[in-house]
């Protein structure tokens, strides 16, 4: 019997979801600073079986924690001892910010979905890079060679002009490649005004250019580099992405972002309508990722970059379909919020029941 579900429903689910959200992590930072933390990671870590090659990288499972629910790199290591083969953090920004007004986080309990207009809310490159040095080294001394995978996500400051993206992004990659395992250009959040603008092959070409460049020569070897693309890029979109990750050697493609509709929902559309603006992600996401990694693993082909899978995954059903048609590695988030904190360590006991 699944106990979390019962106690989301009587303790989280009328309290604000920013409120709840902060509370969950700050209980999850506690216990790994106790006797439990030692043994969470004992009793959660993913059985060899799950240990997947990419990016040049040993990962401990192919399930891993999506960008969003740690923004600042201020919680990496108790989030290994849920059980997640790697944790991605962020979106960090160049410069410290603030985020968008509240409310900008809204729960859609009918879906076990969530909309979000966060807005990139960071303390900024400069001070999030000691923070992932620190997990590396505290990682590297709990686990030794197998220790999950670090991966950051860097996006665009709100009040930097898009014709300075470039730069703005530089800023971020020199102070955290060095610290990175790897790193993602999110370029896709409906939730920076203006950001959807880089997906476009002109915009997008000479900044991951950029990025590549520089962050190899911050670290001094070579950082896999990702984008991360929107939902509702057109099939042609996705097959130009496709074709510039190929032309640029770009070690893998995050798909997808959050969604800007609001198809395929249960919850009454007033209430809907109320959330306002943002990013749709969860159960309503999962058939429209799905798509999207279909189409990106056939442009890129079977030898091509890396695709990580995200957006409306929730069971080792879900993360065996991703892999199947076409992932390597796949990432979850919103149902962390549904499920409690032993959900990735369940999804990685029936990975290694079924062989994955």
């Amino acid at each position: 019997m699944r106990v979390y579900p019962a106690f989301f429903r009587v303790v989280f689910s009328g309290m604000d979801p920013e409120k709840a959200h902060k509370i969950g992590f700050d209980l999850i930072k506690a216990a790994a600073l106790t006797p439990a933390g030692p043994v969470m990671r004992r009793f959660m870590r993913p059985s060899p079986k799950l240990r997947v090659r990419a990016l040049g990288l040993d990962f401990p499972s192919p399930f891993g924690l999506a960008a969003g629910f740690d923004k600042e790199g201020s919680g990496i290591v108790p989030l290994t001892n849920m059980g997640f083969g790697h944790v991605e953090i962020g979106t960090v920004t160049g410069r410290a910010q603030p985020g968008n007004p509240k409310p900008r986080l809204f729960r859609l309990v009918e879906d076990r979905a969530v909309i979000n207009r966060m807005g990139f809310n960071n303390d900024g490159a400069a001070a999030v890079a000691p923070r992932v040095a620190r997990a590396r080294r505290m990682l590297e001394r709990a686990w030794g060679q197998n220790r999950p995978i670090i991966g950051v996500n860097i996006g665009k400051t709100k009040t930097v002009d898009l014709a300075d993206a470039v730069d703005d992004y530089l800023t971020s990659t020199r102070e955290l490649a060095p610290q990175a395992d790897y790193l993602v250009v999110n370029v896709s959040s409906p939730n920076t005004p203006g950001l959807r603008l880089l997906q476009n092959i002109d915009s997008l070409r000479p900044l991951l250019s950029a990025v590549s460049e520089t962050a190899d020569a911050a670290a001094g070897r070579h950082v896999p580099l990702l984008v991360k693309i929107a939902p509702d890029l057109t099939d042609e979109d996705i097959d130009d992405v496709a074709r510039l990750a190929l032309d640029l050697g770009l070690d893998g493609v995050v798909a997808t972002n959050t969604t800007v509709t609001r198809e395929n929902l249960v919850t009454d559309p007033h209430k809907v309508m109320d959330c306002g603006v943002g990013g749709l992600s969860g159960a309503p996401l999962r058939r429209r990722s799905l798509e999207v990694l279909q189409r990106l693993h056939a442009a890129l082909g079977p030898n091509g970059p890396v695709i990580i899978s995200v957006g409306g995954v929730e069971t080792a059903a879900d993360v065996r379909e991703r892999l199947a048609a076409g992932a390597t590695l796949v990432q979850g988030y919103t149902a962390f919020l549904y499920e409690g904190p032993f959900w990735a360590a369940r999804i990685n006991r029936q990975l290694a029941r079924s062989g994955k």
